[in-house]
């Protein structure tokens, strides 16, 4: 299955983001609000980065609640890997287990145009597994 199918079957297509300048706190507020995992760091249309509840569990870690207020910049990912439309969500499952990263943005030329995440990664073989094993299925039983 590809990137753009499953874009396409996700009920909420919006991009949840926040500004670099923003401060993790107000950051933290969104990703409990939207209950979601990450959200796309942007300044006007570019993206910037990403920023994780990973990334803010990892300063609340070393630093305490004193990070709540710094800004998003100052923790985010800066490197992002991301993907295309054209993409398999296998190829994505690799990527993302040997990155360890559960976020992936989608971009088409140039353009961010969805977020796949590894739950969208894992929901995705689950339903083609059970694809396979039916037609399997059928065709011991000598339907097809």
């Amino acid at each position: 299955m590809l990137v753009k199918d499953v874009l396409a079957g996700k009920p909420v297509h919006e991009i949840y983001s926040v500004a670099s300048q923003d401060t993790v706190s107000d950051a933290a507020k969104i990703l409990s609000e939207k209950r979601v995992g990450a959200l796309i760091v942007k300044d006007g249309d570019e993206m910037q980065g990403i920023l994780s509840e990973r990334d803010i569990v990892r300063e609340i870690g070393k630093r305490g609640v004193a990070c709540m207020s710094d800004c998003v910049c100052d923790i985010m990912t800066d490197k992002v890997r991301s993907c295309s439309p054209a993409d398999t969500m296998k190829e994505l499952m690799v990527i993302m287990t040997e990155g360890r990263f559960r976020h992936m943005p989608v971009m088409d030329n140039g353009k961010l145009v969805g977020v796949i995440s590894i739950g969208d990664v894992v929901a995705t073989r689950i339903k083609e597994i059970q694809i396979e094993n039916q037609q399997m299925a059928e065709l011991i039983a000598g339907n097809i």
